[in-house]
């Protein structure tokens, strides 16, 4: 196995994840509804997550969708749903922002429509970027050398932890 340095443990990501929430709130809550887009599969966990404490404290609509691309290889990019995007406040989220690359392409299917305003959130936010991408709600955010990885081990439906190769 290879040498793990666990940054996040699963009882603290729980917590960072909440806070996300809490953070997306406060930055939308005049708007009648959200659409929170996870990028599959990891991002799509946490944006479950998320919507789901969004439910219990936001009075607005928090609509759930998901988009995939091939992070290695990010050319096509599909929705799980199709709908005008117009006007409406999306919040893109995965687990790690490394290089921005994955964010960026994960974006550009809403760049067809004149979202109100597309927001990025992720758990992790590594600061060796390579793509012009600023994370808007960030659950830990850290330095690393452009060698290191963050990977985030998920168990069924649960985040149990994320660490540093």
């Amino acid at each position: 196995m290879e040498n793990r340095n666990v940054i996040l443990t699963g009882e603290v990501i729980e917590k960072k994840i909440e806070r996300i929430a809490y953070e997306i709130y406060e930055h939308n809550y005049d708007e009648p509804s959200i659409i929170l887009a996870g990028i599959w599969d990891r991002g799509s966990l946490i944006t479950r997550k998320i919507a789901d404490h969004l439910r219990r404290i936001a009075p607005f609509d928090v609509e759930v969708m998901e988009i995939r691309l091939d992070k290695a290889s990010p050319g096509e990019v599909t929705l799980s749903e199709t709908a005008d995007f117009s006007g409406k406040v999306i919040v893109v989220i995965d687990d790690v922002a490394n290089s921005g690359r994955t964010m960026l392409y994960a974006i550009k299917p809403f760049l067809a429509y004149l979202p109100k305003k597309i927001q990025t959130a992720v758990l992790v936010d590594r600061r060796h970027k390579s793509f012009p991408l600023s994370v808007d709600f960030v659950g830990y955010s850290l330095a690393t050398t452009p060698q290191n990885m963050v990977m985030v081990d998920v168990e069924g439906e649960e985040i149990a932890s994320a660490y540093l190769v």
